[in-house]
């Protein structure tokens, strides 16, 4: 076996291999002693594969958050709109209520259904319903979650009447964090939403002056909404270039930040770009099942990151590759509360 040395003068001895005593032990938390959940949480730094990196997670934004508390460190965070769709929404909106977080990015969609969760609540169903009967109950599936279509008859009417008082009122061309502002404002005021705007990541995000981007505004239901409405007001645009003036211009004028990214696509990419005009974030977290050998951005690494100055080389970072409604729930209660 390779762990005798065939060399004559050894004797058969073993070989002198790197003592390994100053390495952390693999061990999982000790059910027999009085459950700690503080314990608990630490255990997932010497459980190893995934749960090692949640460990790691939770030393990252635990550093983050102090640094934050003593205003060294601004936190961002880029979400996909399944984020609102699922329980994370209630996490996230903890999060702005409690300025924990100092801007987002996002998609369409969680703009969308912050305010749909407003009016009515989504449904728990399986993975395998069959696509023709939903469509059959106008029922729209997101994953095991049931959005039935009525909602977005509600969004409709929100949506029309919020663009309209948009047009009235605002001066000039909108960006995305100016609308997202507006609509947050908006959600307090109007009749459908105002029962339950206090949920709202929207609204909170709007009250505690938190920026909200979406470069990807036009998608989904509210891109359909926004078509509809530019053939009734030819003249009503949004100006997506002033975005990414203002996104890239609080980001340099920070002295450090760390990003949380659930999830991939624009509103990751939207994020990490932009810290390219700071040389990169110096905290970074990703949550996400999508991996890095397809090429996309959406699983791509940190090191990936750190090639086009998004991340810092020396930076605090860490992918945990999983289900953000499993690991983004621990993350907050291990560290927040």
């Amino acid at each position: 076996m390779s762990i005798y040395n065939k060399n004559k003068k050894w004797k058969g001895h073993l070989k002198n291999y790197m003592n390994m005593d100053r390495f952390p032990e693999i061990k999982g938390y000790n059910f027999d002693e009085k459950f700690d959940f503080k314990k608990f949480i630490g255990s997932y730094q010497n459980m190893g594969f995934q749960g090692s990196n949640l460990g790691m997670a939770f030393n990252i934004l635990e550093k983050m958050l102090e640094e934050k508390k003593n205003e060294k460190l601004s936190i961002w965070m880029s979400f996909t709109g399944n984020m609102i769709s699922s329980g994370n929404r209630e996490i996230i909106a903890y999060l702005v209520k409690n300025k924990l977080i100092d801007g987002i990015t996002t998609t369409a969609a969680s703009l969308e259904e912050d305010v749909i969760k407003c009016i009515k609540p989504f449904h728990l169903g399986t993975f395998d319903i069959k696509g023709e009967f939903l469509l059959d109950e106008s029922i729209g599936r997101i994953g095991n979650i049931l959005a039935p279509m009525d909602r977005y008859l509600y969004f409709e009417r929100f949506f029309n009447d919020f663009f309209k008082k948009l047009m009235k009122e605002f001066k000039g061309i909108p960006c995305t964090y100016e609308i997202t502002k507006e609509m947050g404002e908006y959600i307090k005021k109007h009749t459908l939403t105002k029962k339950n705007y206090n949920k709202s990541f929207l609204y909170w995000a709007a009250k505690n002056k938190i920026p909200v981007f979406c470069p990807g505004i036009t998608d989904g239901a509210m891109g359909d909404l926004i078509t509809f409405f530019k053939r009734k007001n030819p003249k009503f645009a949004i100006d997506v270039t002033k975005d990414n003036l203002e996104l890239t211009k609080i980001l340099q004028n920070t002295n450090k930040a760390g990003c949380i990214a659930l999830g991939g696509g624009i509103a990751k990419h939207f994020l990490l770009n932009s810290a390219i005009f700071r040389e990169g974030f110096e905290y970074s977290i990703y949550i996400t099942t999508a991996n890095e050998y397809d090429g996309s951005d959406s699983g791509g690494n940190q090191e990936e990151a750190i090639s086009w100055a998004k991340i810092k080389p020396n930076a605090s970072r860490v992918k945990v590759v999983a289900d953000a409604t499993l690991i983004f729930p621990l993350l907050v209660a291990g560290t927040v509360r």
